[in-house]
């Protein structure tokens, strides 16, 4: 019989591989559940239940040997991520819209000149897109005008806006649907999303890896729930941003010109591909004293930018900000009152110096991280920045966490996962309940209590010499061992 000391560790591994494969079923009976039409509230109890089970797998890779960490998580990685490709999109149809302005492009024609229910694009259509007669009994369906007597509909959301999305983000929409056979509808985009997943899971190794880091917090993305219910199964084009983004800090966190450089191309290119990443951009300026050193990040980001927008405002009739205006109208961002957006400063403020509070807060905590923050760990501002803005917002769309999520990788500090699960409470729950703002506050409220307790627990632990300094605390905090450094004297 082996002693207990030699069975420790093929335990602990066969503890992880079963915690693994119980999140793994879990996910595959969340996304098979039915998605808004199975019922928002058993959706979320399924979701929740993930989220515990991810915990515990987390808890399970603590005392898996080292030297199996990195081939864990990335068994792990496309195990979870496989589970988004088990059904069509469930809670959202976001991937038609990618899908058809794929086609569209493949066309010859600009996706920023025509919004879906135009009849100059009839000839694009197919039955998949754009159901009719019987077909269009589906809640989701958005019904078109009458033609010839026939009912007619789509799958594709606002099918009477032009299309939002950046150039980078169209480009990735052309070129899936250049390489998808005939007939592939919704499964290219999301085969796409779960390669890209399981690139950010390979990423992050890398950076951890080479800053000497524990590869361990590589699990928080690869095992995450949001990740193959967004990323994947809703193939939301945010994990592109997300790729672009972590490659980009990666290399800002480097002391080489030429790095920061790429780093900064690389950032632009994420906010090319959805603009949020733009919160990204304070820590990537991190401790910036230099003039020089900020214009090696901001002018390749800015270039990217306006390089990338360059071929579609030559191609377009109109402009190539699509109906960005409305849909900021849309969602609140403009009128508090009109929705369910800063539900927490709405709680102590009057609605009407919501934005102002929350434009004053995030530009204090940018300029604070631009000061303060580490440049050899930039995307400690960076989620610094970017989770007091989805604090104070309370973003009501759960995709938006995965750049959150990612950062928390880099970072170390867990507890701000709890907003991302925020953001799925508020998404799922929020039409049985009208959306109201208190569902927000809550779930939100609690996420950031979850922030602000562990993290003063953690410095005092840090006080007291007993917890890692490299995640105690915001920006400022002295780093881990660096890896780096000693790579670019080389």
């Amino acid at each position: 019989m082996k002693p207990l000391a030699a069975r420790a560790p093929r335990t602990a591994l066969v503890a992880t591989a079963s915690a693994l494969a119980v999140l793994t079923t879990a996910l595959v009976l969340t996304v098979r559940y039915g998605g808004h039409s199975g019922g928002p509230v058993g959706l979320f109890c399924w979701y929740a239940a993930c989220w515990v089970l991810f915990a515990a797998a987390l808890q399970a890779l603590r005392r898996a040997p080292a030297r199996h960490v990195a081939r864990l998580i990335v068994a792990g990685a496309v195990a979870v991520t496989a589970t988004g490709l088990v059904a069509p999109p469930q809670t959202s149809t976001d991937s038609y819209r990618y899908a058809w302005d794929g086609r569209v492009q493949s066309a010859g024609v600009s996706p920023y000149d025509h919004a879906p229910r135009d009849p100059a694009l009839s000839r694009l259509r197919d039955p998949w897109l754009f159901p009719t007669g019987t077909a269009c009994a589906g809640q989701d369906l958005a019904p078109l005008p009458l033609h010839d007597g026939i009912r007619r509909c789509t799958r594709i959301n606002r099918p009477a806006v032009h299309t939002v999305y950046p150039p980078v983000a169209e480009a990735y929409f052309l070129a899936v649907d250049r390489l998808s056979p005939p007939g592939a509808r919704h499964k290219p985009l999301q085969i796409g999303g779960a390669l890209i997943s399981v690139g950010v899971t390979g990423a992050l190794l890398l950076i951890l890896r080479r800053r000497g880091d524990d590869l361990r917090k590589a699990a928080y993305w690869a095992w995450c729930p949001a990740v193959p219910v967004e990323a994947v199964n809703n193939a939301h084009i945010d994990v592109l941003g997300v790729l672009l983004a972590v490659a980009g800090l990666g290399l800002v966190a480097s002391r080489t010109l030429t790095r920061r450089t790429a780093g900064g191309g690389l950032i632009g290119a994420a906010v090319a591909t959805k603009l949020m990443p733009a919160v990204v951009l304070p820590g990537a300026l991190s401790g910036v004293r230099r003039v020089r050193d900020a214009a090696a990040v901001l002018l390749p980001a800015t270039a990217f930018v306006v390089l990338a927008y360059l071929p579609y405002v030559l191609l377009s009739h109109g402009s190539v900000f699509g109906s960005l205006d409305g849909y900021v109208q849309e969602e609140g961002y403009e009128d508090p009152s009109a929705g369910a957006r800063y539900s927490l400063l709405r709680l102590v403020l009057p609605d009407s110096w919501a934005l102002p509070a929350l434009v004053a807060i995030v530009t204090g905590t940018s300029l604070y991280v631009m000061w303060r923050g580490d440049p050899r760990r930039p995307w400690s501002g960076a989620l610094v920045v970017t989770g007091w803005a989805f604090v104070l917002l309370t973003p009501g769309y759960s995709w938006y966490a995965l750049l959150l999520v990612a950062l928390v990788v880099l970072d170390g500090r867990w507890e701000w996962l709890g907003i991302a699960l925020a953001g799925a409470a508020v998404y799922v729950l929020g039409p049985s309940f009208g959306h109201p703002p208190a569902l927000g506050g809550l779930a939100y409220g609690a996420a950031t209590a979850l922030v602000l307790v562990t993290g003063r627990v953690r410095r005092r632990a840090v006080a007291q010499g007993v917890a890692d300094p490299a995640t105690a605390s915001g920006p400022g905090s002295p780093p881990p061992l660096d890896r780096s450094a000693t790579d670019d004297a080389r």
